[in-house]
């Protein structure tokens, strides 16, 4: 949790602060720290992949993309 604060914090400095509360960047934000961005402290998984859940195929990002998108359906 301290991670991704601080990956916030220095994004959101050189956007020169974030305009409204509900922007999507922080969402995203999460979804690449908790999904696709390996950590060192988790031996080279995502805190996903620690938990058990795996996104599988090449680009995750398409992958989660296609998921969310299939599930509201």
């Amino acid at each position: 949790m301290e991670r991704i604060n601080g990956e916030i914090r220095d994004r959101e400095k050189t956007m020169r602060g974030l305009k409204k509360k509900s922007t999507p960047i922080l969402k995203g934000m999460q979804v690449y720290h908790n999904y696709i961005k390996p950590h060192e402290g988790l031996d080279g998984k995502t805190p996903a992949e620690a938990c058990g859940i795996q996104v599988n195929g090449e680009n995750k990002w398409i992958t989660l993309i296609q998921n969310a998108a299939t599930a509201a359906k």
